[in-house]
């Protein structure tokens, strides 16, 4: 890397090289961190960006998914064989795990179990002595994003404050903290979601099929598309569509839209996304249209 020059690398070239070294910057800090992959795409080039960085080692940290027990089937299907694939230890932690004990409750029956994953993380974190997480939130997703540091400091309460972040100079980062804090890594915080597509071009990475154009039956609702599922139901009065589309970004059912799209290749995707006025979580993210200070707030409280 040292005998390389600026003009000999392209730009994918250096956010790997990047976040790279936050990676092992991470590993090389940390007593005890570990790798949240939930089988998306950024998680996705997480994997493939730790394999680069300790292959042909193991993981130098196992890897975690919070689950809210609502998630789309392709995805914790693709999750599960990804980490078979690769050999590594993967934990999976349910808010379901959170209500049984009490710890998450409901407000009703089909309250979105989203948010309430903050909970569950931070047993987990408490659980297997965790102190750093490393994540795949990039800045360009949301605003609340947009203030984090690479190097996201979170006190004894798993709280984010970003009025009490360090500093970060150059390519310096401190991931170092007291026992009980905790720090969550974020190595792809400064790429795109263009540059997520590129990158997943380049390697040709796997993906899980809900990414790509399909049939689905839909409901619009509020501007977006509301899956019909098991989770989420059609109402009476509801009108149900058949629609092609695909998903910009996956989580938890009950929040996450897709997007009307005939993208069934990467490269079809890298068109729609290098032309796309609207950003990834306003398009697809139903949970975040309640307030423009949801995401920041659910932070505070331990969020990813």
């Amino acid at each position: 890397m040292s005998t390389l020059t600026r003009q000999t690398l392209t730009h994918l070239d250096w956010l790997e090289a990047e976040a790279i070294h936050i990676m092992r910057e991470v590993a090389g800090q940390c007593a005890n961190p570990v790798l949240l992959f939930s089988g998306g795409k950024d998680s996705i080039c997480m994997l493939r960006l730790a394999e680069k960085a300790f292959r042909p080692g193991r993981f130098p940290f196992p890897l975690m998914h919070i689950d809210t027990g609502h998630n789309y089937r392709e995805v914790t299907d693709f999750r599960d064989k990804r980490a078979a694939e690769l050999g590594e230890r993967l934990i999976v932690r349910s808010v379901e795990d959170s209500m049984a004990r009490g710890t998450v409750v409901l407000k009703t029956p089909d309250e979105s179990r989203n948010k309430h994953q903050s909970v569950t993380l931070l047993e987990a974190i408490e659980e297997f002595g965790f102190d750093a997480c490393i994540g795949g939130a990039r800045r360009d997703e949301e605003k609340a994003r947009a203030k984090e540091r690479i190097m996201s400091f979170r006190d004894e309460f798993g709280q984010w404050d970003p009025k009490n972040q360090r500093p970060e100079l150059w390519n310096l980062y401190n991931a170092r903290a007291h026992k009980g804090e905790n720090i969550r890594a974020f190595p792809i915080s400064n790429w795109t979601e263009l540059d997520v597509w590129q990158y997943i071009e380049r390697e040709q990475l796997e993906l899980p099929s809900i990414y790509f154009a399909h049939v689905r039956p839909v409901v619009r609702k509020n501007g977006l598309l509301q899956p019909v599922t098991d989770v989420t139901p059609a109402k009476p009065g509801d009108v149900v569509e058949d629609v092609q589309v695909r998903f910009r970004t996956v989580g938890d059912i009950t929040c996450t839209a897709p997007v009307e799209s005939a993208a069934d290749t990467v490269a079809k995707i890298l068109l729609e996304t290098a032309t796309t006025t609207i950003t990834e979580r306003g398009a697809t993210r139903m949970d975040d249209q309640t307030s423009e200070a949801s995401m920041e707030q659910r932070k505070k409280e331990g969020y990813f």
